[in-house]
């Protein structure tokens, strides 16, 4: 390995660690998803019921592009290509990285099992770094937010602001 080489793959690492969430994009728009740096890549769980949904095209053997942003202020710091892979539910490759990312999974309605469904119900994957994208993109590359049923807004109710008036007179 080349000097250069170690040092995209240091960035890539630090950067992926400190990070809470990766953008993903496979086939399709890229998702944010959360996950967990262990033994030299990103790993992913998702796909399920009440789980992070999954982009199109991570599947076995599939490269995928991501762009890990800062935590602080926002920008991209670095992204790299990676090679998607899926340990075998149950395996010591898919024990060790399911017990990473169930210390990081937040508000889980089933702490005490999870690790048991997601071995039924959904995908662990692995993200093995490529190679780091020396030139990102210029512009903000920013676009439309996907659909998703967790859109609650609806119209102020007609009463509302009387309420609220009415409080502030007391």
């Amino acid at each position: 390995m080349t000097d250069d080489s170690l040092l995209g793959h240091a960035l890539i690492e630090e950067a992926t660690k400190k990070s809470g969430l990766i953008w993903v994009r496979g086939e399709g728009p890229a998702r944010a998803l959360w996950h967990v740096w262990h033994d030299g890549a990103a790993h992913v769980v998702g796909g399920g019921p009440g789980e992070q949904p999954l982009p199109d095209g991570l599947t076995e053997g599939a490269t995928v592009e991501v762009t890990v942003r800062s935590k602080d202020k926002g920008g991209r710091v670095v992204a790299w290509t990676a090679l998607v892979s899926a340990p075998a539910p149950g395996s010591e490759a898919w024990t060790a990285a399911a017990d990473e990312l169930k210390g990081k999974r937040l508000n889980a309605p089933d702490a005490e099992t999870m690790t048991e469904r997601w071995a039924r119900e959904c995908r662990l994957l692995r993200l093995t770094p490529r190679e780091a994208v020396t030139e990102l993109p210029q512009g903000s590359l920013s676009a439309v937010p996907l659909p998703t049923p967790a859109t609650t807004r609806r119209p102020v109710p007609p009463a509302l602001p009387r309420l609220l008036l009415r409080r502030r007179g007391r």
